[in-house]
């Protein structure tokens, strides 16, 4: 061999030398950020059960806050509920013409 191929001979053994290190850094991030975007799914996971809890939550308190009837309301109430069946009525008797 000639000192001109020993010495290119060195640099492509260099320059493979790098790309392996290169090669195993790139490696270790690239597992680094999949470790995060399995982290981050599973949060999202987390923070979508508590958001469906919550929605689930505020429906029964605004189905509560519906229901609420105190005893003067109740006469009032009825009288609301009585009229709207009138109304229901009605418009059965309209659709059956």
């Amino acid at each position: 061999m000639t000192p001109e191929d020993d010495i290119a001979l060195q640099k492509l053994s260099t320059r493979v030398r790098q790309l392996i290190l290169n090669y195993q850094e790139l490696a270790k991030e690239n597992a680094n950020l999949q470790a995060q975007i399995g982290e981050k799914e599973a949060q999202v996971e987390r923070l979508q059960a508590t958001c469906d809890e919550l929605r689930q939550h505020y429906a029964n308190l605004k189905m509560a806050a519906m229901m609420k009837i105190s005893n003067g309301d109740l006469e009032e109430a009825k009288a609301k509920l009585s009229r709207l069946t009138r109304e229901v009525n009605k418009c059965i008797a309209l659709l059956s013409v």
